[in-house]
């Protein structure tokens, strides 16, 4: 073969390592979707089937409360509003039957059927009227306290042996046990309560200029927000102080040093951003799981959420909102678990498709 149609080694170990790549990134590509819809097909079949082990029946409690408010009925009026009602909350059928029924129809169209508690009203539209206030709350507590907490968390870590440090690092530790609801009701209590501050049950005004109601949804918002904060932020000062001491014993930060680095520039392009990756990850999946400490809260506070939603749901066996609700939740979590793990390796050079 002569000489000039011969590929250097080094070429053609490129060309190999370039094929190899983008059959690792499909494979990689594939498990990680592969496991969201997974995740998310057991998340939804055990929500199908926990309120149906119920003790009540959601449209003998229906025709109940209608009896009570009303003469009675004849029977086969009564009869054929059972089966039209059965119908319409997706009771109609085998348990198979409607098991896939809820598939097909709740889980990917996101259609739910009507709700108990606001009937005929569709679970779709309560939902899109109250899932807005939960992600407020909820994903403005959550980057506040990302922001404040890392910061917190790098100065304790990066200059550990200091007393301010410790002091953040001892109340971060103190405050992060607590649950939601034990800081909610303390909250409430002196705020509400003894102070009366704010209103002890969360009031929006939907009536009047727009500045009438983001008044009264700041107001309804501040102590829900506060505390979710308080825990947030603990859990990020505790974990970013412990990710950046250890980046700050690293060989190239000592490197750093010994070269003259001021010890702002140190602490930023080398401990933090080699600290916050890991940050970053965490970040991602709180967001899908807006729904975990919000949902006491909002009940305690008596917020207009999906955690008040998802209460009145339980209480009055509605089976279609609370079949709404928890898939959402199900479905934001696994697919923003997806994301993360898709571009991590984007913004990770460390992590490699495998």
């Amino acid at each position: 073969m002569p000489r000039a149609a011969r590929a250097h080694p080094s070429v053609v170990g490129l060309l190999n390592r370039s094929e190899v790549l983008p059959l690792k990134f499909r494979a990689y590509f594939f498990l990680r979707v592969l496991t969201c819809l997974l995740t998310i097909w057991i998340g939804v079949t055990v929500i199908f089937f926990i309120p149906r082990m119920f003790p009540s029946d959601p449209v003998e409690n229906m025709i109940g409360q209608m009896q009570s408010r009303s003469r009675t009925m004849d029977p086969r009026e009564l009869e054929l509003l059972r089966r039209n009602l059965r119908v319409q909350f997706g009771l109609e059928g085998s348990l198979a039957e409607q098991y896939f029924s809820y598939l097909w129809k709740g889980l990917l169209h996101f259609d739910f059927g009507p709700s108990l508690t606001n009937f005929p009203e569709p679970v779709g539209n309560i939902i899109a009227r109250n899932l807005p206030y939960t992600l407020f709350l909820s994903l403005t507590a959550t980057l506040f306290a990302w922001v404040v907490g890392n910061l917190i968390g790098l100065f304790a870590g990066f200059r550990k042996n200091k007393l301010s440090s410790r002091i953040m690092e001892s109340v971060a530790i103190c405050i992060y046990p607590i649950p939601y609801f034990i800081v909610a009701l303390v909250l409430q209590i002196v705020f509400s309560f003894i102070l009366g501050w704010f209103p002890l049950q969360s009031t929006i005004f939907h009536h009047g200029t727009f500045w009438d109601f983001f008044a009264s949804l700041i107001r309804a918002s501040v102590l829900p927000g506060v505390s979710l904060l308080l825990i947030g932020t603990g859990w990020w000062i505790i974990s970013m102080k412990s990710l950046s001491s250890t980046t700050a014993a690293e060989d190239f930060v000592l490197f750093a040093r010994f070269r003259g680095l001021r010890e702002g520039e140190i602490g930023w392009n080398y401990v933090f951003r080699n600290s916050i990756l890991t940050q970053v990850t965490a970040l991602a999946l709180s967001l899908g799981g807006v729904f975990n400490g919000a949902i006491m809260t909002e009940i305690i506070f008596g917020y207009p959420g999906m955690g008040t939603l998802i209460q009145k749901a339980i209480m009055q066996s509605d089976y279609n909102m609370i079949l709404g609700c928890i898939t959402i939740s199900i479905v934001a979590v696994s697919v923003s678990t997806l994301i993360v793990d898709l571009i991590l390796p984007f913004v990770d050079p460390r992590i490699r498709y495998s």
